[in-house]
């Protein structure tokens, strides 16, 4: 079963519950897949799927610093409850210690030796894991291990 049926499924089941946090989260993330897929006219795979769902995190994530900085809590809270719905359809993160040892041997296949050489290495280790990690992360640990 594909992650958009997942949602879908979900979606029904939240307005069938009543849990209208869950209905409007899954909504939204479903309304922002159904814009790329029309935007570039393509119908997107999992990987395709998993990469918006993880910008929407990353968006709600943004927001919660600004809603801190206002000091909002409520507005906090409601984001946080939708990052964790959001999760839900996202595949397992990766640890820490497993990506770690696929950045060192990815540094040891590209030969790179200085930070300079950051893009060889992550070109070797975000197709490996892909929708486990962010960006983010991976670019910190690949940097971390590259310093040394």
């Amino acid at each position: 079963m594909t992650i958009k049926e997942d949602l879908n499924i979900a979606l029904k089941n939240a307005m069938k519950s009543g849990d209208n946090a869950a209905k409007t989260t899954i909504r939204m993330a479903l309304a922002a897949i159904k814009q790329i897929e029309v935007d570039k006219r393509v119908d997107l795979d999992d990987a395709g799927v998993i990469t918006v769902l993880q910008k929407e995190v990353k968006n709600r994530r943004e927001s919660i610093a600004d809603a801190e900085k206002a000091n909002r809590p409520e507005t906090v809270t409601a984001l946080m409850n939708e990052i964790t719905i959001i999760e839900r359809f996202l595949p397992k993160e990766i640890d820490a210690a497993e990506l770690k040892a696929i950045v060192e041997k990815a540094i040891a296949e590209s030969g790179a030796s200085a930070p300079s050489d950051m893009g060889k290495v992550m070109k070797l280790v975000v197709p490996q894991v892909q929708g486990r990690a962010s960006g983010e992360t991976i670019s910190k640990a690949v940097r971390e291990l590259l310093a040394k």
